[in-house]
């Protein structure tokens, strides 16, 4: 499970991530209460949820998947989603992350 903060501006709010899921990963969203769950590519599930005004998001890749052009596109759309999700690019997911571990 990973935790990202989102920037100021980008509500905490679960509908507007539904959206983005949709942008992201074209397929079926299922809706669990406050959590989205999919599939897309090599990850055999996806799953978010907002809590506290921050993004949780957990995947599983899927194995048996062994095309690296599969590989590549999923991991561009999930760089995508998280971007458009939480409003920071991968440079500043990393420097946020380190910031977080320096903290406790």
């Amino acid at each position: 499970m990973q935790l990202y903060k989102l920037k100021r501006g980008f509500k905490p709010d679960i509908d507007r991530i539904y959206s983005v899921m949709e942008e992201c990963f074209p397929g079926e969203i299922s809706r669990n209460g406050e959590s989205l769950e999919t599939s897309y590519g090599a990850m055999s599930n996806i799953k978010v949820r907002i809590e506290n005004k921050m993004l949780y998001v957990d995947t599983v890749s899927d194995k048996a998947v062994k095309d690296d052009e599969t590989v590549l596109q999923t991991n561009k759309a999930f760089r995508d989603f998280l971007y458009k999700a939480t409003g920071y690019t991968a440079k500043e997911r990393l420097k946020n992350a380190k910031k977080e571990v320096g903290e406790e």
